[in-house]
């Protein structure tokens, strides 16, 4: 059987992260200049949060009920964190996209933050993984996949 890959195989490195000091609007224009949808939130090399365009979407709504929106990335960051490991294996991953709706998870190590891993790069990572010949034929068991996502798919 072939080895599953992990996350440090498919994970993104190269990371635009955000201070939680950084003027809103600021955020906003750097995800935009570097078409992402979110980013980490990082304080002296600790991950403290991730902001997204749902984050900060939000902020506009709320807007209606005040005047001009504004602040930090502190105020709008969602600090709730699930993270994952670099030695997580595919199925892992994908089952903890599964579960929850965000589209990107840090991938923390000794405390750091060292990489990224989005829906999409488990997707490129499961197609690396099938296009194996016979690969097909060695997957009948699905050891793999918690109760919870085998539940989901039936």
């Amino acid at each position: 059987m072939s080895k599953v890959p992990l996350v440090n195989e498919f994970m993104t490195r190269r990371i635009v992260s955000l201070d939680p000091d950084m003027d809103i609007y600021d955020a906003i224009r750097s995800l935009l200049k570097h078409h992402i949808s979110g980013a980490p939130v990082v304080k002296n090399g600790v991950l403290v949060g991730i902001l997204s365009e749902k984050d900060c979407l939000h902020m506009f709504t709320k807007s209606v009920y005040d005047t001009i929106p504004g602040g930090v990335v502190r105020d709008y960051m969602s600090s709730k964190l699930i993270v994952c490991s670099p030695a997580d294996d595919l199925f892992t991953v994908a089952g903890m996209f599964f579960k929850n709706s965000f589209r990107r998870l840090p991938v923390v190590e000794d405390g750091k933050l060292i990489g990224l891993v989005s829906r999409p790069d488990v997707l490129k990572g499961s197609i690396e993984l099938w296009a194996e010949p016979g690969q097909s034929k060695k997957w009948t068991d699905a050891v793999y996949l918690t109760e919870e996502i085998k539940a989901a798919l039936w």
